[in-house]
């Protein structure tokens, strides 16, 4: 096994914790363009269209001017910031309910295959951490509430994939420094050998471990789908019929 197939497969493992970009990564053809401020006193939706409050009875004003509303309208108005109430802290919620889910797994491959004192788990600890407020950038958990910032999605997706490959270099060379210190104590007669080994045993593992969560991070991701689409077409309703 080459170096190259041994970065491809710790590359593999730690797109395990990176579950928070499920929804980027997951082909959805809806992408908002607003962004949204959720407290217990209004919903704030600010964007092309221009900026919206939106009380929990209903009430709407937009640019500061409060919106005349019939039946139908003030109902639009009431299920879409339910709709919003209901479906961003389930998305937040989600992704670092799989992020942690993966971070779980990977360490307890870790640990199997390089034991309990390997600093590797304190590097996936630390690229948790990291994970964990790039995704606050996206949704920002307040004192009040949460707000969703649009524009930081792409900028987080890149940022992401940076923090991740430059983990991976640290996991990459701690992973092979523990393996060559375990087989020059064991007196093995071929420690090359035997750390090449031991790398396809960590991939391998690795590997499966990925295979039984692939569908999951799929699903999840699939739902956020369906729930942004049914959220902006709601959006598109409610302003359209103003």
């Amino acid at each position: 096994m080459s170096v190259k197939n041994v970065m491809k497969s710790t590359a593999l493992a730690v797109l395990m914790l990176t579950a928070w970009q499920a929804q980027a990564d997951y082909q959805c053809s809806v992408k908002p363009q607003d962004d949204i401020i959720i407290t217990p006193q209004n919903v704030q939706v600010v964007g092309s269209s221009g900026n919206v409050q939106i009380l929990p009875n209903g009430d709407v004003t937009r640019n500061g001017q409060a919106v005349t509303l019939n039946a139908v309208q003030r109902q639009k108005a009431v299920d879409y910031q339910n709709a919003l109430r209901r479906d961003l802290p389930w998305i937040d919620q989600g992704a670092q309910q799989h992020l942690e889910k993966a971070r779980v797994s990977l360490d307890n491959v870790i640990v199997q295959q390089l034991g309990s004192s390997s600093n590797v788990r304190n590097r996936l600890t630390t690229l948790n951490d990291q994970l964990k407020q790039q995704m606050n950038r996206i949704i920002e958990h307040r004192s009040d509430g949460l707000a969703f910032h649009h524009k930081a999605v792409d900028q987080v997706e890149q940022d992401g994939r940076q923090i991740v490959q430059q983990s991976m270099g640290g996991v990459l060379q701690d992973s092979l420094n523990e393996m060559g210190i375990k087989q020059a104590t064991s007196g093995s007669n071929n420690p090359l050998q035997a750390i090449m080994g031991n790398l396809g045993g960590l991939q391998n593992s690795i590997q499966t471990e990925w295979n039984r969560q692939e569908q999951d991070f799929q699903n999840f991701g699939h739902d956020v789908c369906n729930r942004v689409t049914t959220l902006e077409q709601q959006r598109k309703d409610l302003l359209g019929s103003l």
